[in-house]
């Protein structure tokens, strides 16, 4: 095979599927504080991570080109402050011939990236920079079908 080209589900049934995947953004002690005291000067900052997770799920076939669009039923998105950071977890579903993981995986990634747009002004050392600003531990937690 020569190229790229989708997955050929056509002999598949639709089944149940669901997906859980979750990631984490490392952020600067101030930062944390500004998020749980809303003075954040963009705004909510776990409102507008958690709408741009639910986005990112239903554009996923956009933004990850081979992805097949489905219908997506659920997506309920968790944005937890923690002490150290942010925590990001989606959770998709959908009855459909192929899995949400994916949809999942893209929510978790928009979500932390609108994170630290949102806070990038806070995150910023004297030279611009974001020597405290990671994202880690994006993964999938949980696949299930049928």
């Amino acid at each position: 095979m020569s190229g790229a080209g989708m997955v050929d589900i056509t002999a598949k049934e639709p089944v149940r599927r669901e997906a859980v995947a979750s990631g984490f953004i490392s952020l600067k002690r101030e930062t944390v504080k500004a998020i749980r005291e809303g003075r954040v000067e963009k705004g909510d900052v776990i409102s507008v991570a958690s709408v741009a997770a639910v986005l990112a799920v239903k554009e996923t076939p956009r933004l990850i080109p081979l992805t097949h669009p489905i219908p997506i039923e659920k997506v309920e998105p968790e944005v937890r402050v923690r002490d150290d950071g942010v925590e990001v977890r989606v959770r998709v579903a959908t009855t459909a011939k192929t899995g949400v993981e994916m949809e999942a995986l893209a929510g978790v990634t928009a979500a932390l990236l609108t994170v630290w747009d949102m806070v990038k002004s806070l995150e910023k050392d004297e030279t611009g920079n974001y020597p405290d600003t990671v994202i880690t531990g994006v993964k999938v937690e949980v696949k299930r079908k049928g």
